[in-house]
């Protein structure tokens, strides 16, 4: 059954924009919460110098997809040893590979890590701290934001184009009947 005055289709057109919306939103709060993680590690965070000892190469596959493609290039994990607070000296990959490598074995890094889990270390770089909050928060803010601009500019143009009953004249209402 068709409302009077609605275009076919237009419920449709307006749960995909609620969609839309509601994803870019969801990946927005994604993206606040992930550098929120990242500014409490900070804050927290022990600093201690390291040095780069190795990189390791590794082939990562991202989908279901197990095969190898010519576009499939391995990452370098920058492998880092320093010294804890408490004198232990201690070995961590980083979380983020990258080809070509960010890092070159003897570079020397700055360390984050908290004292109670000294194996969470974190290289103090931009690509460790920010990519995540990055891509999430990015993502999230473009598709929230367009999603939004045709959600109110569809909304506009209906009003403008529906026949709108005009308001009842001053002097119709002072006459009585």
């Amino acid at each position: 059954m068709q409302v009077r005055g609605q275009v076919p289709g237009q419920r449709a057109r307006r749960w995909i924009l609620f969609g839309v919306i509601a994803f870019g939103t969801l990946f927005l709060v994604i993206g606040v919460i992930t550098a929120g993680v990242s500014v409490s590690f900070l804050v927290d965070a022990e600093r201690a110098p390291g040095t780069v000892v190795s990189l390791e190469w590794r082939q990562d596959h991202s989908g279901t997809s197990r095969k190898n493609r010519a576009s499939d290039k391995p990452m370098a994990y920058p492998v880092v040893e320093f010294t804890s607070a408490d004198g232990t000296r201690r070995t961590f990959r980083d979380s983020t590979g990258s080809n070509p490598p960010a890092y070159d074995a003897g570079d020397r890094v700055e360390v984050l890590y908290h004292s109670d889990s000294p194996e969470d270390a974190r290289i103090n770089g931009f690509l460790s701290l920010w990519l995540l909050p990055l891509v999430f928060g990015g993502i999230g803010l473009v598709v929230a934001a367009i999603g939004t601009t045709v959600a109110v500019l569809t909304r506009r143009r209906s009003r403008a184009a529906s026949p709108q009953a005009s308001p009842p004249r001053p002097d119709a209402l002072l006459k009585a009947p």
